[in-house]
């Protein structure tokens, strides 16, 4: 899967802000999911690393609160495609749907609406791709 080259620093969320504590080191524009009430990033090899709760406006390490978005638009510090729709990947990052191999579990993270921000929208779909998807 070919992952946006994603700058933190430029990661700016426009959406509701909302807070929490991390489980683990995240970095500002990943996509992260609750695991035992900690933030952790999230990754598409299984159903429950599936599961986004948002992307990460903000990073740390393990116990450092964090701020994430969970809908509305946002600068993820990348170039996107205008009407591609972007996914989780297996590497726990931003890729475009069009890289998704068979057996990656498919969640949907929202759609470019200009070539710096993505309308979120969240849809964790709980099933893995049979094959590539266009």
């Amino acid at each position: 899967m070919a992952d946006l080259t994603q700058t933190a620093a430029s990661v700016i969320g426009y959406g509701e802000k909302l807070t929490g504590v991390l489980g683990g080191t995240v970095t500002a524009g990943m996509p992260v999911r609750l695991s035992s009430g900690a933030f952790i990033a999230a990754t598409d090899a299984s159903l429950v690393g599936a599961a986004v709760e948002g992307i990460a406006l903000s990073g740390g390490a393990i116990s450092q609160p964090f701020t994430y978005q969970k809908s509305g638009p946002i600068n993820l510090g990348a170039t996107l495609a205008v009407g591609k729709v972007y996914v989780l990947s297996t590497s726990g990052l931003i890729a475009p749907v069009d890289d998704i191999a068979g057996s990656e579990f498919v969640t949907v993270l929202g759609i470019a609406t200009t070539a710096a921000l993505l309308k979120m929208g969240i849809v964790q779909s709980g099933v893995a791709a049979a094959g590539a998807v266009s």
